[in-house]
């Protein structure tokens, strides 16, 4: 078996090096995407959904289901920060007491602790249901490979474990794993929450229209944190509001600016698919200026440079936050 290394590198967790060979295809049905840096997958599995969410409130499964008709466990453990989750079908050949195990051993290895683990039984008959309706369908490209977690859902294996970063951040770790059944391939669910204060007052009083204004005449450009989007889309998500008002206040005030709207990604994923990324991002910052602001379309000159132009390493999650931005850019 292979050795487990720090889960704060990126951990490679052990099975046989043939389960490649074994029952599943080569590739990802998920593109652009790679494991999570703090946990790593089952050697042989393949990444079959994904999400991440920047920072919402979420709660994990922390204790046995109840038979209630509801599905409800006895308890939940209340989190916010980053939200990650990632499925995986691993060959049929393993088992998922071999795949807990693995997961079981790497999280002790990096310092968390657990806590809560059940298996099968123990877990409540309703536990494979609830984490069914958890998984959901909406994080996979090709829906038949969910279909590992409906089988299997009877043979249902769980640990909840929390740990601290080396920046002092919290971070808690749900694996979820059912075995093969009926020749599909085993799953597993990862589900993944970086605690961290979020940062406040990217718009406000820390980037007023006043301060747009001196960032550009000081600089010829102004980064702007304030305008959010869900991961891998373009569509401007309602709390950018106070940013665009901003903006337009900016604008408006010097009628004689013309700007580049310029998009910044992190360098997650293909250069190509960021690049497009990046720039329909800009694009519907300029259409919402100009639709809801009443802003001249020739004055916004909207470009998408991807990760090209970064102000910080994309090797840490503070960094690719930085990263992540749109910009005003004198023309």
């Amino acid at each position: 078996m292979k050795m487990h290394q720090p889960l704060f590198g990126a951990v490679l967790l052990a099975a046989a090096s043939l389960a490649h060979a074994l029952g599943l295809p080569a590739q990802d049905t998920v593109t652009g995407v790679k494991d999570h840096p703090l946990l790593s997958r089952f050697d042989g599995s393949r990444l079959v959904g994904h999400e991440a969410k920047e920072y919402i409130d979420v709660q994990l499964v922390a204790g046995k289901v109840i038979d209630d008709g509801k599905r409800s466990p006895e308890k939940w453990l209340p989190l916010e920060g980053r939200y990650t989750r990632l499925a995986y079908n691993y060959p049929q050949e393993r088992s998922s007491l071999e795949v807990m195990r693995n997961y079981e051993a790497a999280l002790k290895q990096a310092g968390l602790t657990v806590l809560y683990a059940c298996a099968k039984d123990t877990c409540g008959k309703q536990f494979g249901g609830l984490m069914l309706e958890r998984v959901g369908t909406k994080i996979f490209p090709d829906t038949s490979y969910w279909s590992a977690f409906n089988y299997g859902r009877n043979s249902a294996r769980y640990v909840l474990a929390q740990g601290t970063r080396p920046d002092g951040s919290t971070v808690h770790a749900a694996v979820y794993v059912v075995d093969p059944v009926d020749k599909q391939n085993g799953g597993v669910y990862l589900e993944l929450v970086e605690s961290r204060a979020m940062e406040a007052g990217k718009v406000s009083a820390n980037l007023s229209a006043e301060t747009m204004a001196k960032s550009i005449a000081n600089d010829g450009k102004v980064a702007i944190y304030g305008v959010y989007f869900d991961t891998g889309k373009a569509d401007i998500k309602p709390e950018s509001k106070a940013a665009l008002d901003e903006m337009a206040k900016l604008l408006k005030s010097q009628p004689a600016l013309n700007v580049y709207i310029v998009g910044h990604t992190d360098s997650q994923g293909s250069i190509a698919a960021n690049t497009d990324l990046s720039q329909r991002r800009a694009e519907m910052v300029a259409k919402a200026l100009e639709a809801n602001h009443k802003i001249e379309p020739k004055r916004l000159l909207p470009k998408g440079v991807a990760s090209l132009a970064p102000v910080a390493s994309n090797d840490s999650d503070a960094g690719r936050e930085k990263n992540r931005r749109v910009e005003l850019v004198k023309q």
